[in-house]
């Protein structure tokens, strides 16, 4: 089997799915380059924007974003209409460097203008008797540009090894399909260590967390963020760390402030972590559990198991109303209904899925609960160990193995056309195509 990147077997991503040699080049040369459509699914009426406001107060609208981070747009909005950051809300987050279209809220029964900023297109939509909400989309369309490409011309053997992976090895499928694994950004790009402080935290290794997260330096940080990191780490000077480090790193520099308090017991470290926003808390340990689950898809791949349909041991889920997976409607898969749940994941309607380790963790049985476990053993956690406080505590759950997409290919330049669900990384497709350092993609 081809292997992985370094960086990217660093985070569970083994292998490639595709033996051709990647085409190489990069993404992200220009916003332009990396657009990406969400598909909306907004439960709610939309009424006409003079709709009784007291009745209707969420006003909805589309942006086009270009090199705007979501967040960094929600706070630019509630700044210039002089309104709290939490009445602002959306359906997806997405970076800066692309050009995205996404579905918004704000609550504002006083009026509909909405300002203007460079780089921002607005739909205003109507009104709605509820927010935006995290979730209020079926999935995103991408439109990805390579430069510099320097083999071109291998994309159609690649996508042709990809169309035999959603095919199961029966054949070839008209659609392409990858394992769901988590992409780099989900572990950090220029630091990927979000997954070992999460490990840390499972572990209940507190101090190790927090100080790996302010102290630990990435090879691709500026070597003044470097030299910080070091000095602080050696020193323990959590007062000096507030001289050292740059303001940018707000998050770092608001685990030292609490250690500058003191830093005497695992109690004052955990208490450092949890001076972070409650969705980077979060984030650790979600990122500890996405690591396994990409070990977890490696491993299979390594010993040549179907993703597209189960084998005996296997947890299928069921599909939703959107034909999503739904990882709330499981199925363990014994023997006698290996054939039967086969047919269902061949019509869309159930999944294979390998779980995110939680206390509730549902292993199933034969060889996929023993590579699961054996995972986990490596790892060194276990079921228990993600009984934790607050936002840490996390009862896990499931997700599909593979992404199935249909996909269209130009030249001059190499662009890849393709959607995917929400969840799904388009850098899981990329990668399988450009076969380069992950920062080139990123």
């Amino acid at each position: 089997m081809r292997e992985s990147h370094p960086i990217e077997a660093a985070v569970g991503i083994a292998y490639y799915v595709s033996e051709a040699d990647g085409v190489g080049g990069h993404l992200r040369d220009r916003p332009e380059d990396f657009r990406v459509r969400e598909r909306e699914a907004f439960g709610a009426d939309v009424h006409s924007l003079d709709a009784e406001t007291g009745s209707y107060p969420h006003l909805v609208f589309r942006a086009t974003l270009r090199g705007w981070d979501t967040n960094d747009f929600a706070s630019a909005l509630s700044n210039e209409l002089g309104i709290s950051r939490e009445r602002v809300s959306w359906a997806g987050t997405k970076d800066k460097h692309a050009v995205t279209t996404q579905l918004f809220s704000v609550k504002r029964p006083e009026g509909n203008d909405l300002p203007t900023f460079d780089g921002v297109d607005i739909e205003v939509l109507g009104r709605a008797g509820r927010p935006v909400l995290f979730g209020d989309l079926v999935g995103n369309e991408f439109e990805l540009v390579v430069r510099g490409a320097e083999r071109p011309d291998n994309a159609e053997a690649i996508a042709a090894e990809l169309r035999a992976f959603a095919a199961d090895g029966e054949g070839e499928a008209e659609s392409v399909a990858v394992p769901n694994v988590f992409g780099q950004q989900r572990f950090g790009s220029k630091r990927p260590i979000t997954h070992r402080v999460g490990l840390d935290i499972v572990r209940g290794d507190w101090e190790s967390a927090a100080v790996r997260y302010v102290c630990e330096a990435g090879d691709r940080e500026p070597e003044s963020t470097q030299e910080a990191r070091e000095y602080v780490g050696e020193t323990r000077d959590w007062e000096a760390a507030l001289d050292r480090l740059p303001r940018r790193l707000r998050f770092e520099r608001a685990i030292a402030a609490r250690l500058a308090e003191g830093a005497d017991a695992p109690a004052d470290y955990r208490e450092a972590l949890e001076r972070l926003p409650t969705n980077l808390q979060r984030m650790f340990v979600n990122a500890a559990q996405s690591y396994a689950f990409n070990r977890i898809c490696s491993e299979r791949l390594r010993r040549g198991l179907p993703f597209g349909r189960p084998v005996a041991g296997d947890v299928v889920c069921f599909s939703d109303d959107d034909g999503l997976p739904d990882p709330g409607r499981t199925q363990l898969v014994d023997e006698g209904r290996v054939e039967t749940v086969r047919r269902h994941c061949e019509r869309g309607r159930a999944f294979v899925t390998a779980p995110l380790l939680g206390t509730e963790t549902e292993f199933g049985s034969g060889e996929p609960a023993a590579i699961a476990r054996s995972v986990f053993e490596d790892i060194g956690i276990e079921p228990a160990d993600f009984s934790l406080p607050g936002e840490f505590d996390s009862s896990g759950t499931r997700r599909a193995i593979r992404v199935e997409t249909t996909l269209d290919i130009d030249t001059d330049p190499l662009t890849l056309r393709f959607s995917l669900p929400k969840g799904s990384y388009a850098t899981a497709v990329a990668r399988e195509f450009l076969k380069t350092d992950p920062e080139d993609f990123s």
